[in-house]
């Protein structure tokens, strides 16, 4: 059974309210019609006995006087006059009213005859202390049929052509209101089926539901190019840097089962093998490490720390001799970051100093303030870097002068540097001269309660 859509559903629902509706309105009409039909003729018959009230009076003889404007039937009202001992007096009762009903001054009240229902109200007009007349009023009840025969009729005419306008205008009023989500649909299949992660759903203007939706679906298909790009790049760097010692370890296999070594060689083979194999579980460990640092994978834990501590700490745990490494740190430098990746930058910068420096070359680590910024700067008396190379540092595997870098190193050092100071909202700059040394400066904002402005 093919299920009915969502649209079709709700503009259903709609209808069905909208005929409920109207049947209770329909309802409530032949309630409220009789009751403002019954609620006019007592307010006429009132109307038209106090207009003859003023034409009744008695005679000095005690005889019955009645006004020129006296009528005794006037917009079917029977107008009776009765003496005090509830005699008729004048006027004519009607012919179906062949009730007995006792007088009740100024209570207008409803009363079975033969022929119907009738309203009666009675009103006592004195004459005198002792002496008065009864003006009694009766009028026909209106019946209601006709006018419920009129509403059924108006009903059973305009209902259907209500509830069709109703399902019509119910479903034009969901269709336009769905359009935002069939475009959010089809531009989602439309990037399944192209497999283009770069595609983003139109946000319809305003704010509301479906413009918060499609902002969600632009933020989800933004993470998920995201991670298929560095997915992409992962798999493109670990390929290209991992091709090189893998083609070694096998080269050295391949000789050592062709050709007999010596124990000599054979050590010296495993050796060999040893240091690729370091090489490939440095590379893949950096390559996870800026990859998880660029999805957020690896979030940093951001927490006050004293910049100058760890600055000291790191240069007192280097292995290069003491003489050739240099460390000045102002005290007192307080920044909000992660220990470990500011660790982590501070040792790259280190290590990229050394590995360019010229033989038996120094590196000078200085930290302290420019205003409201931590300036942590290294600087090498190595073979700087040119003017037109300096942009593509950054770049993941660049190196300048690929020959020199001892260990073996991939090129990553410099892009984490870049992205760790980039997630703690600081910036890194190169001042470098060929032949002279380069200089790395990491500028840090200072934490607000550490410092007076």
């Amino acid at each position: 059974m093919k299920r009915r859509s969502v649209q079709v559903r709700l503009t259903l629902w709609y209808t069905l309210l909208m005929a409920g509706m109207a049947g209770l309105l329909l309802v409530f009409l032949l309630v409220i019609s009789g009751a403002v039909s019954r609620q006019t003729a007592m307010d006429q018959l009132e109307t038209t006995l106090w207009e003859n009230l003023s034409q009744v009076s008695l005679g000095d003889d005690g005889s019955l006087q009645l006004g020129e404007d006296f009528s005794f039937y006037q917009n079917g009202v029977y107008t009776l006059v009765y003496s005090q001992s509830q005699a008729l007096l004048a006027g004519q009762v009607p012919v179906s009213f062949t009730a007995s009903e006792p007088f009740q001054n100024g209570q207008t009240r409803p009363v079975d005859g033969e022929g119907g229902q009738y309203y009666v109200l009675d009103f006592w007009v004195p004459q005198g202390w002792e002496s008065g007349l009864w003006v009694r009023g009766i009028l026909e009840a209106p019946e209601n049929p006709q006018t419920v025969t009129n509403l059924v009729f108006i009903a059973v005419v305009t209902l259907p052509a209500f509830i069709l306008l109703a399902a019509f205008g119910g479903y034009g009023i969901v269709h336009r209101a769905f359009r935002p989500l069939e475009e959010i649909t089809a531009t989602a299949a439309a990037i399944n089926e192209a497999a283009d992660l770069s595609a983003r759903v139109a946000v319809p203007p305003g704010d509301h539901e479906f413009s918060r939706l499609a902002d969600t679906f632009n933020q989800m298909f933004g993470r998920l190019e995201g991670s298929f790009e560095a997915e992409q790049q992962f798999t493109a760097d670990a390929s290209h840097e991992l091709r090189t010692p893998v083609a070694v370890i096998k080269s050295a296999c391949e000789y050592a089962e062709k050709y007999g070594e010596t124990p000599q060689e054979q050590q010296e083979t495993l050796a060999m093998i040893h240091r690729q194999a370091d090489r490939m579980t440095q590379l893949i460990q950096q390559l996870l490490s800026i990859t998880r640092l660029e999805q957020g994978t690896e979030p940093a834990q951001r927490e006050a720390l004293d910049l100058a501590a760890l600055v000291t700490g790191v240069c007192a745990d280097q292995p290069y001799p003491k003489d050739r490494l240099a460390c000045q740190a102002q005290p007192g430098v307080w920044v909000r970051g992660d220990r470990g990746l500011l660790a982590r930058l501070l040792q790259n910068l280190i290590d990229n100093g050394f590995a360019y420096g010229k033989p038996q070359g120094h590196v000078w680590v200085t930290l302290g303030t420019e205003g409201d910024q931590a300036v942590l700067q290294v600087r090498d008396d190595g073979i700087g870097i040119p003017q037109d190379q300096q942009e593509k540092i950054w770049q993941r595997f660049y190196q300048v002068d690929p020959a020199r870098r001892e260990g073996g190193g991939a090129g990553l050092g410099l892009s984490m540097v870049k992205k760790i100071a980039q997630l703690h909202g600081g910036r890194i700059t190169l001042d470098s001269t060929p032949g002279q040394g380069s200089t790395f400066a990491l500028s840090l904002p200072l934490e607000k309660e550490m410092f007076a402005p």
